[in-house]
């Protein structure tokens, strides 16, 4: 809990031109554009594949996605 001394040594933020500072701050939303959109979709997978993929954490679909990539470039 914050003491009475702590609030008595913040900012005040209504002076000194904060609003209008903040007001011409961009705010962006959302994930970051990227050249090649994915798109979602459903497939289905063998269990022991999705659990060999899953194994190495974060990132299982994308992984997913790299090693088809390669599998694709291959042939």
């Amino acid at each position: 809990m914050a003491k009475d001394s702590d609030l008595d040594s913040a900012p005040d933020l209504s002076r000194d031109g904060w609003p209008e500072k903040f007001a011409k701050v961009t705010v962006r939303r959302g994930r970051p554009p990227v050249a090649k959109p994915k798109v979602s979709t459903t497939i289905r997978l063998s269990q022991d594949v999705i659990d060999h993929f899953r194994a190495g954490g974060k990132g299982w679909q994308t992984r997913i996605d790299e090693a088809l990539r390669e599998w694709i470039g291959s042939r």
